[in-house]
This record gives structure tokens, C-alpha cells and sequence, in this order.
């Protein structure tokens, strides 16, 4: 989907550096010391209008949250988020996450969330998917030992494909739910999206792994 140009982005972004972080691979293996505490740190790829860090932060006010979204149209709405939600365990990069080892040091995260990815439905875009593993290479290096890799989509085909990948790769799945709403879970935050695709009565699917 094309997102509409915002002329004002930049100057939005320079006046809230402190919530999206600019040169973030100076950061990088220091990312509690910018937070100020020593809480674990989450990250979620593709974080889009930031509706789901921002109830997960309130949620969880002992951990750190870092959403990462490299559309600019798009991260300026997840900031106003947070301004509005007055939390100061999240922090937002505007950058591609096309390899997550350049921003973070081995170890360093204690959580990767996966929320509603771009399927990639072709087969000659398939090394484009998250959970493809090459992506799972780099996972495994930011993530700690107990770390987990938390993924959910409406997309059948690219949950089926991204439990093959996790298996392939030697990843232990710790759940595979296939019909979330219909356990009622109610520590799940929804992403926009996910309210969209409820609201129409469509499937979401979850899983849970680790390395």
C-alpha cells in the first residue's frame, strides 16, 4: 500500500529524537544504558503505526521496547503514539531492518515480534520473507539463549511456510495456535491490522519459538 507523503515528517523527527532514536548502530550492545535500566529488551519488526508497542509497553512497564519501521510516513504516527501514551520504556528506529545484527549485539534481545509481515506470496520473493533463514541466521545471533521469535499473521500460507522454515532451522516451537481470539487471551495486544482482520471474522494465527 502506498502511504502518503508527509512534508513535515522530517522536522516531526528531528523534534523527537528521544523516542525515535537517530545513528542507531552507535547503540549497538548499549541499548539498556540508552533505556537507563537493565530491563530485557523486545524488539518488534515492522512495527507500523506503533498501536501494538505502545499496549505492550503499558502492559509491561519492566520491559523495554524497541519498534523498528523504516517508512517514514508511517513511524511519525507511532511516535505521536507513544506521546500520547506517556511511556518511556519504548523507543521507536526508523530504519530497514534488513539485518538486525547492525543495530544489535549478540545476545542483546530477549524477544522478536513478528506481527503481520508482507507475505511475499511469489516464490521468487521468498528470501524477502521474516521468517525465511537467512532472517532466522540473524535472530539467533541478537537473540539471548532463552530468547523467543513471537509471530502472528492472518496469512495461512505464510504461517504453514514459517513453521516449516522454524523446523528446518532447528527451532523449537512452543506454540502453534491456529485460531487466536478463540482462546480469549487477555495479555494479547492487537496490531491495527489484527483489529481489521477480527472485525471480519477472519483467522489469526500465532506461534511461539526458540532457538
Amino acid at each position: 500500500m502506498r502511504q502518503r507523503h508527509k512534508p513535515w515528517a522530517d522536522d516531526f523527527l528531528n523534534r523527537h529524537n528521544h523516542i525515535v532514536i537517530p545513528n542507531v548502530t552507535e547503540y549497538k550492545g548499549i541499548w539498556q544504558s540508552v533505556f537507563k535500566n537493565d530491563h530485557p529488551i523486545h524488539i518488534e519488526v515492522g512495527t507500523g503505526k506503533g498501536q501494538f508497542l505502545v499496549g505492550m509497553a503499558k502492559q509491561h512497564p519492566d520491559i523495554n521496547f524497541i519498534g523498528i519501521e523504516m517508512a517514514k510516513s508511517i513511524i511519525v504516527s507511532a511516535a505521536q503514539k507513544v506521546l500520547d501514551g506517556e511511556v518511556d520504556n519504548l523507543l521507536l528506529l526508523n530504519e530497514n531492518a534488513e539485518d538486525l545484527r547492525e543495530m544489535f549485539a549478540e545476545n542483546e534481545v530477549a524477544t522478536i515480534y513478528l506481527n503481520f509481515s508482507d507475505p511475499w506470496p511469489k516464490n521468487r520473493h521468498e528470501k524477502r520473507r521474516l521468517t525465511y533463514h537467512t532472517f532466522l541466521e540473524q535472530y539467533k545471533e541478537v537473540l539471548d539463549p532463552a530468547g523467543k521469535v513471537i509471530f502472528k499473521t492472518d496469512n495461512r500460507g505464510l504461517f504453514e511456510y514459517s513453521l516449516v522454515s522454524f523446523n528446518a532451522y532447528g527451532m523449537k516451537l512452543e506454540e502453534v495456535n491456529l485460531d487466536l481470539h478463540a482462546i480469549s487471551d487477555p495479555l494479547n495486544v492487537m496490531t491495527e491490522y489484527e483489529e481489521k482482520f477480527a472485525a471480519k471474522g477472519q483467522v489469526i494465527y500465532r506461534s511461539r519459538a526458540s532457538f
